[in-house]
């Protein structure tokens, strides 16, 4: 039985990366080996199983289109429910049944339901898995950083998600300059992970309107990147637009992540310092490595530091209660999508697939030493973290509440945006911790959370 099961693992891996021509000749194999697994009572029956189910299932030519049945999304949860319990308990045969007939029923270009739903069983799938398994490595397989920035261009473009983090923060580094601007000061932006650079644009224009051509403005952005592909890219983007403005002076210096951040060699004179932590502390896997960004930061003696973070509760505590919290999480970014694309848009495929299912599968599968896994967590956690270092809250101006209810009113395309103590459909805006913290969220659930900081 395990010489036929390794054969089978072959010729499946084998399958995938064939041509046309071979790949017709492995797939009738493929269903040979199937049919004569399934006739094995076991585990290995089972899991072979799921995978035929799950092939199926990722051919769009087979995909059921549309809306599920009344009832049915519920029937999806419950099921999925089951298959969380299962693996939680090491059930595998049960699992392995719960997600074989989920596979059955979900589709990649169905409902909000049937979407979030299949790449919630993938995770859960590939953790019936071991690394070295072939099929661990198709359900897990990384999207390339051409397709990673595909889907992330595609959601900045539709969604007000990644623009609500970006602009509430322009809006505070504004007027953090704006209350020094009769120094002549510069300003020289520290981004602690640059992606792509797309939040600076606007800052580069707001600048300019504020010079002239007879008082020149410096801008100096230091950025923190994860290849050099990328800050390459990033700062031809970046020099590109930046020569639209004759009034501001530029300057783009690239670092990769872990990179020294040697400043006081660089500090020049009159500069106002801001700190950009927009989506980055989560990012990093252990409690020490951010108390350490935290005290770098705070060494800058910066004039103000700007935090975004998921609102959200994804730490590794137990096993099912990362996965409710991601499954509320990310059901409301996958429902908030059906209000900008349609359902065979390709975009929201690959924002889906590239973007949020890659972090679905991820959550699921993280490695099982805490300290591999990324922090998420909610805005009282951030900011008991910001205080312990000597951070200091810093209220947010009614600037920056009513561009942020404004950008989320032109985004929202089929349901129209609601405020505090309306009824909870489409994109709200929450604030709180006494005008400290601005949140954007899908119905009554808050995504992302911005603040601001001063030493």
């Amino acid at each position: 039985m395990e010489d036929m099961v390794e054969e089978v693992h072959l010729n499946l891996s084998l399958a995938i990366v064939t041509d046309a021509h071979v790949e017709r000749k492995k797939k009738r194999k493929r269903r040979v080996c199937f049919n004569s697994l399934d006739s094995h009572e076991g585990y290995e029956g089972k899991i072979f199983k799921l995978l035929q189910m799950r092939e199926q299932m990722v051919k769009l030519e087979n995909n059921k289109r549309g809306a599920i049945e009344d009832g049915k999304g519920l029937h999806l949860i419950h099921l999925l429910l089951m298959s969380a319990t299962a693996v939680h308990d090491n059930n595998t045969d049960s699992a392995a049944d719960s997600l074989t007939e989920l596979y059955q029923n979900v589709s990649l270009i169905g409902d909000s339901v049937q979407r979030v739903v299949s790449y919630f069983a993938d995770g859960l799938t590939a953790r019936l898995l071991t690394q070295k398994s072939p099929f661990y490595g198709m359900i897990m397989k990384e999207p390339t950083p051409r397709e990673e920035f595909l889907a992330f261009m595609d959601l900045y473009r539709v969604s007000p998600y990644y623009q609500f983090a970006h602009f509430t923060a322009n809006q505070a580094i504004m007027e953090a300059y704006e209350e020094e601007e009769n120094n002549n000061k510069s300003l020289h932006v520290i981004d602690f992970d640059i992606s792509y650079g797309f939040q600076w644009p606007s800052l580069i224009q707001s600048l300019s309107e504020k010079a002239t051509s007879g008082r020149k403005i410096s801008l100096r952005i230091t950025g923190f990147g994860r290849s050099l592909e990328e800050l390459l890219e990033t700062e031809t983007r970046l020099l590109s637009f930046s020569k639209g403005f004759r009034n501001i002076v530029f300057e783009f210096q690239g670092l990769l992540r872990g990179s020294n951040l040697d400043y006081e060699s660089r500090k020049e004179k009159n500069e106002l310092v801001a700190v950009n932590l927009v989506l980055h502390l989560n990012t990093l896997n252990n409690l020490a490595k951010v108390s350490d960004t935290l005290k770098v930061v705070h060494s800058l003696n910066p004039s103000i530091v700007i935090l975004v973070e998921q609102e959200s509760s994804r730490s590794p505590r137990s096993f099912l209660s990362r996965f409710m919290e991601s499954l509320h999480y990310f059901a409301a970014m996958f429902d908030s999508l059906d209000d900008f694309l349609p359902l065979e848009s390709t975009a929201r495929l690959s924002i889906e697939k590239n973007h949020l299912g890659k972090s679905i599968k991820r959550v699921m599968n993280y490695d099982k030493d805490e300290g591999n896994f990324p922090r998420y967590e909610k805005m009282e956690t951030w900011k008991g973290r910001m205080e312990s270092h000597g951070f200091v809250g810093i209220p947010l101006s009614s600037k920056c509440v009513i561009q942020a209810k404004l950008l989320s009113k032109i985004r929202s395309h089929y349901r129209p945006v609601q405020i505090d103590g309306e009824n909870s459909c489409g994109f709200r805006v929450f604030e709180g911790d006494g005008g400290r913290a601005l949140s954007l969220g899908w119905q009554d659930r808050c995504l992302v959370t911005a603040s601001a900081w001063r030493v």
